[in-house]
């Protein structure tokens, strides 16, 4: 049963459509003119396709067919109970499925946060499907040395929120018992995220589950979303729970598995990587080695913006974009 949806959601987003993919209802949203070349946005955690309601009519009217989707298990897309149906295999999955639905050969595929980790997969998954990748605020990375979340585990602490997101249920509850309070304490201007993920004395970085309990939306200046903008956020939360998201990060390990026979390298596919100056989470150094994995790299910096990038500063997003695109994929 789908939920009462706040107005923003209508009024700042094309019609919500939905499509058999992959054995999942996907939702999604399109605009622009179908003959155009297309883009798909791919949002990331905790987030849904609303986070790309500024880009997709700036895209639309410069041309080109634009397909943002609620990913499995966010938003109005179905989500199934089994944590391996979440691996990337899944992921990469859904998105050529959505291509098929549509009647598209290729996109270009651009994503945000755990979006940037699917569509910087695409080219080694499905290269034959994918036209050209951007990557916003995260960057393409080489296949760890080892068994991530060991690593993680080790470098930051086990309540590191990556780490403490492998626990069954408990993580899901402890973000679903106020979705208004943890939305609000996500959805932050740079300086309040950087410092709920700094290291504190004996405890851990990142260690978002105590930040969270200590966290109080009453004295909080630091948002940046109007009410309207967060009341969607909120409602498609409360619908979906936060069960989906938190198993994409539950396949750290099956994903590393899976991983070791692709290519290390995006040869032959024009690539865009969009860094954010203040991103605390996904900062521009994480992407000073790109180019010696892919042939065809460019990087732009967007200045005074924290991890919520397009949401944050869509004009220097939408500008960025559409400059790529123009060059490399003329309308």
């Amino acid at each position: 049963m789908s939920p009462a949806l706040p107005p923003a959601l209508k009024t700042l987003m094309p019609p919500v459509q939905t499509a058999r993919v992959n054995g999942i209802e996907m939702a999604y949203y399109e605009a622009g003119p179908k003959d155009g070349p297309a883009i798909v946005l791919c949002h990331g955690f905790p987030e849904t396709a609303f986070s790309w309601r500024h880009q997709i009519p700036a895209l639309a009217a410069a041309g080109y067919h634009v397909i943002a989707p609620d990913q499995r298990g966010y938003g109005l897309t179905s989500g199934p109970e089994a944590v391996a149906d979440y691996d990337m295999a899944h992921l990469t999955g859904d998105l050529v499925g959505l291509l098929d639905h549509l009647g598209l050969e290729k996109a270009v595929f651009c994503g945000h946060d755990w979006g940037g980790f699917v569509v910087w997969q695409m080219p080694l998954m499905h290269p034959d499907r994918c036209a050209g990748v951007i990557g916003l605020n995260t960057p393409f990375l080489p296949r760890y040395p080892a068994e991530p979340i060991s690593l993680f585990r080790q470098i930051y602490g086990p309540d590191m929120y990556i780490v403490w997101f492998q626990t069954p249920e408990e993580p899901d509850r402890v973000l679903a018992a106020d979705v208004a309070k943890t939305m609000a304490f996500f959805m932050r201007k740079p300086a309040a995220l950087r410092e709920a993920g700094e290291k504190k004395e004996g405890g851990s970085s990142f260690a978002f589950a105590q930040a969270l309990a200590a966290y109080d939306p009453a004295t909080d200046a630091n948002q940046f979303l109007s009410a309207e903008e967060m009341a969607v956020f909120v409602a498609l939360f409360e619908h979906s729970g936060f069960t989906g998201g938190i198993n994409w990060y539950r396949n750290f390990t099956r994903n590393w598995e899976n991983g070791a026979d692709l290519p290390t390298r995006i040869d032959s596919i024009p690539c865009l990587m969009i860094m954010a100056e203040k991103d605390a989470v996904l900062p521009p150094s994480m992407a000073d080695k790109m180019g010696d994995h892919i042939s065809d790299l460019e990087k732009v910096l967007v200045t005074d913006s924290g991890h919520w990038t397009q949401q944050e500063q869509p004009d220097a997003v939408n500008g960025h974009i559409l400059d790529w695109m123009r060059r490399r994929f003329p309308a």
